[in-house]
């Protein structure tokens, strides 16, 4: 385990019963990290509609998702998580989302290797991500480069900036 992670934490894929604490960590980390990077208004957009629901759909469609959970004031929490999803062929999604009190702490690196892990144990050899701008750095610290710019819509209709960013998977060949 990475040393700067909590004692406590546990990294496992995630089942349908976790699927409110999911959503409870995503808008913890659209409003504790988020605003850094977007106006208020992105930011209340951006967390319309994250419910349990959303999760669970995902996970009847095919995306998986793995979660890492500690303890915060003393009740176990869902810290932040990961998702792995085929787009087409070979080519996989991601993304990954830590609460605030959890960023920059290991655990979204931690995470993201296992969501790279299954997708490469499932036949992906590219990883496509629209990041948002919070992310950028994330996502090329752990090895994604910028292929362009431009904007992706929310849930809610409202378009936010995002940089789309791409990582050939360990093993696989240029072209494949």
């Amino acid at each position: 385990m990475d040393p700067e992670l909590p004692a406590d934490l546990v990294i496992r894929r995630a089942e349908p019963s976790d699927v409110d604490a999911i959503a409870e960590a995503h808008r913890d980390s659209i409003r504790s990290i988020g605003p850094a990077f977007y106006p208020p208004d992105a930011v209340d957009a951006w967390q319309q509609g994250l419910a349990g629901n959303v999760y669970l759909k995902a996970m009847e469609g095919g995306e998986v998702f793995f979660i890492g959970t500690g303890r915060v004031d003393g009740r176990e929490v869902v810290l932040g998580f990961a998702s792995d999803y085929a787009i087409e062929g070979a080519t996989h999604g991601t993304s990954v989302y830590v609460r605030g009190i959890a960023a920059r702490r290991g655990l979204g690196s931690s995470l993201l290797r296992r969501a790279e892990s299954h997708a490469a144990a499932n036949g992906a050899t590219i990883i496509g991500i629209e990041a948002s701008l919070a992310g950028v750095d994330f996502y090329k610290r752990n090895g994604y480069v910028e292929v362009g710019r431009g904007e992706t819509r929310l849930m809610s209709g409202h378009p936010i900036a995002c940089v789309f960013m791409t990582k050939q998977l360990e093993g696989s060949c240029r072209g494949s």
